[in-house]
């Protein structure tokens, strides 16, 4: 038997963690002395109080750490990776708001001061098999988005999703020129009107629990975009050539490829590959959707789609067509008729836009 302090030593956590731990129900004892109360460990929990502190060393939670010591060898190494898995797509989206606050604070984004605007298509069918369509696709000059219905009344949901961002296309002394919005200003309108949107799909899902859309937009202030994003519609960036997808799905096989747990190819074709994990629903509680700035270059093509899109066409498919259709329009038609050449089996609607260098008037 080893003497707290002595125990200290050996797995590197001091007395005063290991008193806290024995009170957590973490790392118990194997003996106190009835008279002194004095801790006693065993050799043999060695090997758990060093897990233990390793696993603080990585930050992880107390709840959690106990959760994984109940664990065997390989359930314990998964649990382990989805933790870190999550902590890194955290890490980078702080990464993302600390790089804007310097610009925006400093001033020293580098942009350029060229004028740019948006050329835009908006493109929405209701597919090969399903009786109608509960996606809705909208562009405008500032407002692009996408909205993904589902239930009784998803396309009621979508509409009205895409209805409240729409309100941002309106002038008012804030909002009268794009090129006027500051970083900060356009991503407070963003999340606003989000919320708008959110008031409005409970006001529809008010009696039906299981209607909801999802919904990926973006907002244009003349030189970025700010992107939402809750659902498994998405976004895709075709820059230099090269096609990016620059949102993440919400969905329950997208959480098990970020936990290492299926492969992406696995996810392709599981059975539950469209149950989301987020959306905006008429429930209590409303997870929030992603919000993040896109700085934007002349010559950038962006694709927000509904996942009939997405989940017909592969993304060698979709930047091929992207690359290599010029007009926004004839772009957006080319994709949603891939679409339903491969079996239409969901409603597919996209939003194609470009930025460009402004026309002179």
């Amino acid at each position: 038997m080893l003497t707290i302090g002595a125990f200290a030593k050996a797995c590197r956590l001091s007395p005063k963690a290991l008193r806290l731990y024995d009170e957590l129900e973490l790392l118990r004892p194997a003996r106190v002395d009835p008279e002194t109360g004095y801790r006693y460990y065993a050799v043999e929990q060695l090997e758990q109080a060093r897990l233990v502190a390793w696993l603080r060393r990585l930050g992880m939670p107390l709840a959690r750490i106990r959760h994984v010591c109940a664990l065997d060898g390989p359930a314990a190494g998964r649990e382990i990776r989805a933790y870190w898995a999550q902590v890194e797509a955290e890490t980078a989206h702080r990464r993302d708001l600390a790089a804007f606050l310097v610009d925006h604070l400093t001033g020293t984004s580098g942009k350029d001061t060229t004028m740019l605007e948006l050329r835009y298509a908006a493109l929405s069918d209701t597919g090969l098999v399903r009786p109608a369509n509960q996606d809705t696709a909208y562009a405008g000059t500032r407002v692009l988005a996408v909205a993904d219905g589902f239930g009784s009344a998803g396309a009621h949901a979508s509409t009205a999703a895409v209805e409240a961002l729409k309100i941002l296309e309106r002038e008012t002394p804030e909002t009268r020129e794009p090129d006027t919005l500051s970083a900060g200003s356009v991503l407070n309108l963003l999340d606003d009107a989000v919320q708008g949107a959110t008031r409005a799909v409970r006001d529809i899902a008010a009696a039906d629990k299981e209607v909801g859309t999802t919904l990926t937009a973006m907002l244009w202030n003349g030189s970025q975009l700010a992107l939402v994003h809750i659902g498994d519609s998405r976004a895709y960036l075709l820059r230099g050539g090269e096609l990016f997808q620059i949102t993440h799905d919400h969905t329950l096989v997208q959480s098990m490829v970020d936990e290492g747990r299926l492969t992406v190819e696995e996810a392709a074709a599981h059975p539950q590959r469209t149950l989301l994990l987020k959306g905006l629903t008429g429930g209590d509680s409303v997870p929030s959707p992603d919000l993040r700035l896109q700085d934007a270059l002349s010559g950038d093509r962006y694709l927000l789609c509904s996942d009939g899109l997405s989940r017909v066409l592969t993304d060698p498919d979709i930047e091929r067509t992207l690359a290599s259709v010029p007009d926004p329009e004839e772009a957006a038609r080319t994709l949603v008729a891939g679409a339903n050449e491969a079996g239409g089996p969901d409603n597919v609607s996209c939003v194609v836009a470009d930025v460009v260098e402004a026309t002179e008037v």
